[in-house]
């Protein structure tokens, strides 16, 4: 695969010398990232109540929007407030591309194309990021869909390590027809505990290479740092997720007690529907200092284990109880540093910030240390001599089996399968449940009739046998029918 040349290709959507950031979109520098399960409608409104000027849908998946009107419905759900509006796709096929882009162009300002999700799942189906090794199908998508369609048509990527092949990456996705580019300035391979600091320089270097807007994605956790990030790297807007999932109202500059926005948040739901996990997900996060405190367990418990929105109220209305008397001053609160390294009390909404690589690197080394020079925990077998886990070993004990000591039975041990907490099956030859009765013929080349487990031989033979009888018992039917016809002539 030869890498286009950016110089060497013909310029498509953006020839009318239109800039979208302005004229569509009406220059917007606090944008909300689209988010997996995370920016929906209510998500959304509430952002742009409190300093959003911009959202992105959640990431729509191209082929199941084309095909699936339910999936489409609740992907396109929005509101006159909710505008300006992106929606993003990620998939493969340019016509497929094409076609959702189609669909969707009526509900909203703009089309997106997600070339920036690092997931394994998308390794998987071939596209958000996994598509930058690519440009010659990528560069297809791109030109098919922007020309194919009415409204702009955006890009949202991650860099390479490499600056100019950062470079040439942009200006071939300008080339190709791209109206607005989103940079996320990290690499495919910065993702989970091995995150990191995004390049502002790989922003700053491609806002200086291209034509068309250009808006910043990356370490955007406050306020101060939608500034700097502007100021630094020259672009149009900031766009931030995890910042605004820990704070809604970060674009306003305000750190608020948590109970305030998820109140406000759920106000919304009532509104605008939205599941019970988006909802649940929305609440540990803004919420997540205050659930790192051992004495709201209880809460956070109540949280994950519910899933109505009685219990989501009650949640948030327990959380304002306990600290609302300090925040309104009524009581001193105990936990603040005896230093002038300030820091923000747990009820309020504020970032999370994750350990560095090198930190994380560093405890998993802890950890493995840790381990090896552990004692050596007790190594429990069932009595075919398999291992069994801790877990699974306590799990047992409770129903009164331990297979290290098979002399031990209670009532209700007796009718249990030997290697697992599972009934037996009544008629099983081994002792066993369905599951490890046949885990066991498979691996022994073993017959079970009692469960029907048989080797491929011996099932063969059973269903020919199976024919066989009944092929003699309609014979002796057939004869039987005759006889008595005869007789009753």
């Amino acid at each position: 695969m030869t890498m286009g040349s950016a110089e060497q290709m013909e310029t498509t959507s953006n020839e009318d010398g239109k800039n979208v950031w302005r004229d569509v979109f009406g220059s917007p520098r606090f944008v909300v990232a689209p988010m997996v399960d995370a920016s929906e409608l209510a998500w959304r409104l509430l952002s742009r109540r409190h300093g959003a000027e911009l959202c992105f849908t959640p990431m729509l998946h191209s082929t199941i929007f084309c095909r699936d009107a339910n999936y489409r419905a609740a992907g396109l759900a929005s509101s006159p407030e909710d505008r300006p509006l992106i929606v993003q796709f990620c998939g493969n096929d340019p016509d497929t591309l094409l076609k959702a882009a189609l669909l969707a162009e009526p509900y909203c300002d703009a089309v997106d194309l997600n070339i920036g999700c690092p997931q394994a799942i998308a390794k998987r189906g071939h596209y958000g990021a996994y598509l930058q090794d690519d440009w010659e199908l990528l560069t297809k998508i791109v030109s098919t869909v922007s020309k194919g369609m009415h409204k702009p048509f955006t890009c949202k990527l991650r860099v390479f390590p490499e600056m100019e092949k950062t470079i040439r990456y942009a200006k071939t996705l300008e080339a190709a027809g791209a109206s607005m580019l989103t940079v996320h300035g990290r690499t495919r391979e910065q993702k989970g505990p091995m995150t990191g600091i995004a390049s502002w320089e790989h922003i700053k270097a491609i806002k200086e290479a291209v034509k068309i807007p250009v808006l910043a994605n990356g370490n955007i956790q406050v306020a101060q740092d939608v500034e700097r990030c502007i100021e630094e790297t020259g672009v149009e807007g900031v766009m931030t997720a995890e910042g605004n999932l820990s704070n809604p109202f970060l674009f306003e500059g305000v750190y608020p007690p948590c109970w305030e926005p998820a109140d406000e948040y759920l106000d919304l739901v009532e509104r605008y529907a939205a599941p019970a996990s988006y909802i649940r997900g929305h609440l540990f996060k803004m919420c997540h200092s205050v659930f790192l405190l051992t004495e709201n367990a209880d809460v956070r418990s109540i949280l994950a284990q519910n899933s109505t929105m009685e219990s989501f109220r009650t949640v948030v209305r327990e959380i304002k109880n306990r600290y609302q008397p300090y925040h309104e001053g009524k009581v001193v609160w105990r936990g603040a540093k005896e230093d002038y390294n300030l820091t923000l009390p747990p009820w309020l909404c504020q970032p999370h910030v994750r350990d560095s690589p090198e930190e994380h690197v560093n405890k998993v080394e802890s950890k493995k240390v840790e381990l090896e020079n552990a004692p050596k925990k007790r190594d429990y077998k069932d009595e075919d001599g398999n291992e069994i886990s801790r877990k699974h070993m306590k799990k047992l004990r409770r129903i009164g089996r331990r297979p290290n000591r098979p002399e031990v039975h209670t009532k209700r041990g007796d009718n249990l399968c030997k290697s697992c907490p599972n009934p037996l099956g009544s008629k099983c030859e081994y002792k066993l449940c369905r599951q490890c009765c046949r885990n066991k013929c498979y691996s022994n080349n073993l017959d079970c009739p009692g469960h029907r487990n048989m080797t491929k031989t011996r099932r063969k033979m059973a269903i020919e046998f199976a024919e066989l009888r009944s092929n003699a018992e309609n014979t002796e039917k057939s004869v039987d029918m005759v006889e008595n016809t005869n007789t009753a002539s």
